[in-house]
């Protein structure tokens, strides 16, 4: 059905509503279903019945007014614009859903936090969150919450096995804190049709000496990035590579999220690196962070982590279109479906709605796409066994400072956003899968081949290497924030990589501290190593590293036809 339609019809239906008293009505969820659902992990029996509980628990809540927010991409668009509107025509529960800036998001949060106002009734704010609302029990454990104080208004068919991050939402004591809303992943992105080009694999390789290929290494990935740069494709001057680099709180997720365990800067381990992550940040045996900078155990300013912020400047100005570095992220993700560009280290596939639209550069007359996903490459640090990429995980969290009936009506409403019976609709619609059953669907089978390789990675035991930022980091707004201030003076130029790193980790350091003093994490907070000399920490085993004395590894490719075969 036009999508359109499908918004107008969900409106109107809350139109609707505004004619008469609110309360809850099983006939407006008829329509819904009718009108909206066409593809569902449930049958039509059971999605009635699904929505029959939802009319019966909402009606002691007929007539309120919640907010809550989330970020803006489109399947929270989907969310505020269809499903909102159709909650509140079902339930007599005016919902009103913010679509803001993810950094206001945070900021929004921090802010009842810190003062205790009830500004937002529920956020959807990634998971990466998780240590900081393990540390401050602000947020409700959703575990006790369904057990107890909102076991009335907790879904018999919420069918919590289903959901695929429930790991990345739940605290090291075992409670889930957060639930799944959207789920997307980093993956390397490139222009297959260019790189099966037969004119293209010749002069490749009479260049460089190997085979065109996804990059399994930066290595090669600076190769390719360096071959198509300036070359003419389709009458037009193509580029190798696609970044960003505007002093924006957005500039701070392009490294948070799992650049930096890309180059290898951090430790072994999944979902993320034990004892020191991918902020460089470093935990004891009890999870309490220790210490950011090389002197303290840290990694934020070691050799691995100046590797990765100088291949970031190096390759933004020398391979990417030059407004690239005054663009943000929200900025930069439609680019490559302009068709100019030949690769991205990552791709955030959020943004694959925008890259599958009918008769843009990117898109075969038929439909099928004319690039494809693979994991990103890494760094001459990375080893085996590290962290290989990100996941985000925007996820439903109730604070503890909303009123009961407030954060019963939102619990409502963020059980209905990712019930079984709307989320193939909505991840048809935004491409962010939470659900086994909506991966495992049938329409999603019929998708696949337009989709260049999603599907296959979220049906591929490989999806779960992918993840948020774990509980090392134990206030993500304070120090978020760090990042992208300084990150940007590397970015622009005011500062070589070192420097920035220099002053960031010192900058989280005085924030780990000030944790420390003031004591308001209990035994899950800081305790600070003393300082030494930084070579002390260099000759110890894993994390930080010492620099390598070349950090041109020998290139490696591998034909995406190889690589697909193995996550099948």
């Amino acid at each position: 059905m036009n999508q359109i339609l499908k918004s107008t019809t969900a409106l109107g239906l809350a139109l609707g509503l505004l004619a008469g008293p609110a309360m809850a009505d099983m006939e407006a969820a008829t329509s819904f279903l009718d009108e909206e659902i066409e593809r569902s992990a449930l049958s039509r029996e059971e999605q009635e019945a699904e929505m029959q509980w939802f009319v019966d628990a909402a009606e002691p809540f007929s007539g309120m007014s919640i907010n809550v927010v989330s970020e803006t991409i489109p399947t929270h668009e989907y969310e505020a614009t269809v499903l909102a509107p159709a909650f509140t025509a079902i339930t007599g529960i005016q919902v009103t859903h913010d679509l803001i800036g993810e950094g206001d998001v945070v900021e929004k949060l921090q802010t009842q936090m810190q003062s205790g106002e009830n500004i937002y009734d529920a956020y959807v704010n990634d998971s990466d969150l998780i240590g900081t609302h393990w540390r401050y029990q602000q947020a409700r454990s959703l575990t006790d919450w369904m057990a107890n104080e909102g076991a009335d208004v907790t879904s018999p068919t919420l069918n919590l096995d289903d959901f695929i991050g429930l790991e990345f939402t739940t605290g090291p004591d075992g409670e889930l804190y957060q639930l799944p809303d959207q789920q997307f992943a980093n993956l390397y992105w490139f222009r297959h049709d260019w790189f099966t080009d037969e004119q293209n694999m010749a002069d490749f390789k009479e260049q460089y000496g190997y085979d065109l290929g996804v990059p399994v290494n930066w290595s090669a990935y600076e190769d390719i990035a360096e071959f198509f740069t300036g070359r003419e494709i389709d009458g037009k001057t193509v580029y190798g590579h696609m970044d960003y680099g505007k002093k924006d709180p957005s500039l701070g997720w392009r490294f948070t999220d799992a650049w930096m365990s890309m180059a290898g800067m951090g430790d072994v381990g999944e979902p993320n690196g034990l004892p020191v992550d991918e902020w460089g940040v470093r935990v004891n045996e009890n999870s309490q962070p220790v210490g950011s900078c090389v002197a303290r155990g840290g990694a934020t300013n070691s050799p691995a982590a100046v590797y990765a912020i100088e291949k970031y400047v190096d390759w933004l100005k020398a391979y990417a279109p030059p407004a690239a570095a005054g663009m943000t992220f929200s900025e930069s993700g439609p680019i490559p479906a302009q068709g100019e560009i030949a690769q991205q280290m990552f791709m955030y596939t959020t943004f694959v709605p925008s890259l599958v639209e009918e008769g843009i550069p990117v898109v075969n007359e038929d439909g099928s796409p004319k690039w494809r996903l693979a994991p990103s490459p890494h760094g001459v640090y990375w080893e085996e066994g590290m962290k290989v990429g990100y996941q985000d995980v925007g996820s439903w969290t109730i604070l503890d400072s909303t009123p009961v009936d407030e954060a019963k009506a939102a619990w409502l409403y963020a059980q209905f956003v990712t019930s079984q019976t709307v989320d193939v609709e909505k991840s048809h619609a935004g491409l962010t899968f939470i659900r086994e059953s909506t991966i495992q669907h049938e329409s999603f089978t019929e998708r696949a081949p337009a989709l260049g390789g999603l599907v296959e990675f979220y049906r591929s035991p490989d999806r779960v290497r992918w993840s948020p930022t774990g509980t090392n980091i134990p206030d993500y707004p304070k120090l978020a924030q760090l990042w992208w201030q300084n990150i940007g003076d590397a970015s622009s130029g005011a500062k070589t990589a070192q420097e920035a790193l220099d002053s960031l980790c010192e900058q989280q350091e005085q924030v780990l501290e000030r944790l420390e003093r003031a004591g308001i994490q209990g035994d899950l907070g800081p305790v600070m190593n003393e300082e030494q000399d930084p070579q002390y920490w260099l000759d110890q085993p894993g994390a930080p590293k010492p620099k390598l004395e070349n950090e041109d590894e020998e290139p490696e490719t591998i034909s995406y036809e190889e690589l697909i075969s193995s996550w099948q």
